[in-house]
């Protein structure tokens, strides 16, 4: 495609994302859904621009009212996912002066909130939690996440599956945590792999395999996600359960439980029943109450640990937004407890970073909830041959009662647990 028009198809659609009337990842793919003339090249151009805008857009904000043009052009400019003589050959003469000089702006010369791409009401308490550690962590949620698979366990070996994908010609490496991870250099088409059609691989974030783990899933039990969503951890603890006992994928979104329809199917799981759930105290629940082995409430957040992948986050969330989260969180955690039967096992989490969505839910709950008992997530990880398992955890005494991921550290999306055994 000529430069030209793909920076003015580039412009269209930052122009449309920067709305923010949808998630970015909507917008785009109804954008390609729309426009069937871009091939791979070009639809990898345009996204990795569009997020490049959202990841910088403080900085792009600052640069770009010294340029000409329309606004979503000149942030477009600012992001282009491309080499440089290819974008220039788009510009103008004035555009490409004002490119050099903005190229020429260094880091030190800016002010902080150009350098972290925050808004100011998430920096305060991050920088609470992180101290010096916080820069480490801006810089890494302005970078692409790494693609991560997780081998189905139930019919797969990690080490096969890993040969398999090299001679594909894709390189993978071990995830240094999850037994069940690879992670993918590059951003291969996966689905037309054989791997990925007979169901031995899914994408998922390390992090993500982590919470699966966590919740420790045996054979003929019966076992309950209660925040399904398309049902990512859901197949992971279908396979560590070998396909046997039951398991419900409860969600409020049949919709979202329509994406996990082909998954399954892939998977081989048969042990695995979604059900649509009007509300957390839908009837359903309440004829579960007290049966439950194994409860994961994985629950709605403000997704402010995923912001390598979805950007636009940050500036669609609020404080507001957030505190209407934790009230729906701390209803969905009560509720969900209610199903666990004396002995079994509950497991709160987010892919959140805020205390007021993490430690504080998990604190009030235990302390409204005595019958529950705290455990302790390093001891459970170490348990389960999770190499450093230690450093993936945070609070308490030893700074070990929670899982705590961060990108910057742990190389996952930021995810938090907390895990309670019924007495």
């Amino acid at each position: 495609m000529h430069p030209k028009a793909l920076l003015d198809a580039t412009a269209d659609l930052v122009g449309l994302v920067l709305k923010f009337d949808h998630p970015a990842d909507q917008v785009v793919s109804r954008f390609f859904r729309d426009h069937r003339e871009f091939g791979p090249r070009e639809r990898a151009t345009l996204a990795e621009t569009v997020y490049t805008v959202l990841r910088k857009k403080q900085l792009f904000d600052h640069l770009s009212p010294s340029g000409s043009g329309p606004k979503e052009r000149r942030m477009a400019i600012l992001g282009f996912h491309g080499p440089r003589d290819f974008l220039k050959s788009a510009l103008n003469d004035t555009e490409k002066r004002w490119l050099d000089n903005c190229d020429g702006v260094k880091q030190d010369d800016l002010l902080e909130r150009h350098r972290h791409n925050l808004p100011e009401w998430l920096v305060a308490p991050l920088k609470a939690q992180l101290g010096d550690q916080f820069w480490p962590l801006a810089e890494s949620l302005q970078q692409p996440a790494p693609l991560d698979l997780r081998v189905n366990a139930l019919a797969d070996k990690r080490a096969e599956v890993q040969k398999e994908l090299a001679k594909a010609g894709i390189k993978a490496v071990a995830t240094p945590y999850s037994p069940w991870g690879l992670r993918v250099d590059g951003k291969p088409p996966l689905n037309k792999l054989d791997a990925f059609t007979r169901g031995a691989v899914e994408v998922q974030d390390e992090g993500s395999q982590l919470l699966a783990l966590l919740l420790d899933a045996k054979r003929g039990e019966m076992v309950v996600d209660f925040c399904a969503g398309a049902g990512g951890k859901t197949l992971a603890i279908g396979a560590s359960m070998r396909n046997t006992g039951r398991l419900y994928a409860f969600d409020t979104s049949a919709h979202r439980l329509d994406a996990l329809k082909p998954r399954l199917a892939r998977s081989g799981l048969s042990n695995v029943h979604p059900a649509a759930i009007a509300h957390e105290r839908d009837d359903r629940i309440k004829r579960l109450a007290g049966k439950i082995d194994r409860v994961l409430v994985d629950a709605p957040c403000s997704g402010l640990g995923t912001l390598r992948r979805n950007p636009d986050l940050k500036w669609r969330q609020s404080p507001q937004s957030v505190q209407e989260l934790t009230a729906k969180q701390t209803a969905i955690l009560q509720s969900a407890a209610r199903l666990v039967k004396p002995g079994g096992r509950l497991v709160y989490a987010t892919c959140s970073v805020l205390p007021e969505e993490n430690e504080a839910i998990a604190e009030a709950f235990g302390a409204a909830n005595p019958d529950f008992e705290l455990q302790d997530a390093a001891a459970l990880l170490a348990g389960l041959k999770v190499e450093n398992a230690a450093s993936l955890c945070a609070g308490g005494e030893g700074g070990t009662r929670y899982l705590r991921l961060w990108p910057h550290r742990h190389a996952t999306d930021g995810f938090f647990a907390a895990v309670w055994n019924r007495k």
